[in-house]
């Protein structure tokens, strides 16, 4: 059996993965992925999010409150991993990396492309905190809906925006018979270049 050809640079050979998923997955959300954190104690906490950006030079972008426990976590401790999967196409994504905040221009990009009411939304949550509630959450969204009323556009709330994992370990899996799964695994050698690969299943 040959081996496959991969990109001599993970990213681009995750965009094609990433293409794939968003053709033939029929996933409503593709770029959907679990992002691990870790607090300064080393306990672990992972949830879904987003991608909401990628690039060759820079990585994995998504966002999120700036007070929210993923944020702390990454406050305390700058390293996380990132895990896509898509059964329909049995591949799945592994990514580990340094994380660092998107300028202030940047996340005011990206929250214009949101909807008018997700905007807002950002400006209500004061994400991972209690919550008397149901009641309470939308009495919040109401009082920044009047505030924002006449505004076209909408600032980032100072406590929301973005971040950019930089890679520096993506292990990309497909799925074999008899568990006799492809795992090739690309690792930063330091001078901007990569290397690769083959583990065992």
């Amino acid at each position: 059996m040959n081996e496959p050809k991969l990109a001599a640079n993970p990213l681009f050979q995750f965009q094609e993965w990433l293409a794939d998923a968003i053709a033939h997955s029929g996933l409503d959300f593709p770029n959907a992925m679990s992002l691990a954190t870790a607090d300064g104690e080393g306990r672990p906490s992972v949830r879904m999010v987003l991608l909401k950006g990628l690039s060759s030079e820079g990585g994995f972008q998504f966002f999120t409150n700036y007070e929210s426990r993923k944020a702390n976590d990454l406050s305390a401790n700058p390293f996380a991993a990132l895990c896509f999967y898509w059964e329909k196409i049995h591949r799945s994504v592994r990514v580990e990396g340094k994380v660092e905040k998107l300028s202030a221009e940047e996340s005011q990009e990206y929250f214009d492309t949101r909807a008018r009411e997700s905007r807002i939304g950002a400006w209500a949550s004061p994400q991972s905190r209690e919550l008397a509630g149901r009641a309470e959450l939308e009495e919040k969204f109401k009082e920044m809906e009047q505030r924002f009323r006449e505004q076209e556009k909408i600032p980032v709330p100072p406590h929301w925006g973005g971040y950019r994992l930089i890679p520096a370990r993506i292990e990309f899996w497909t799925n074999g018979a008899h568990r006799l799964h492809d795992r090739f695994v690309y690792e930063a050698d330091g001078n901007g270049g990569w290397t690769v690969k083959r583990l065992a299943p």
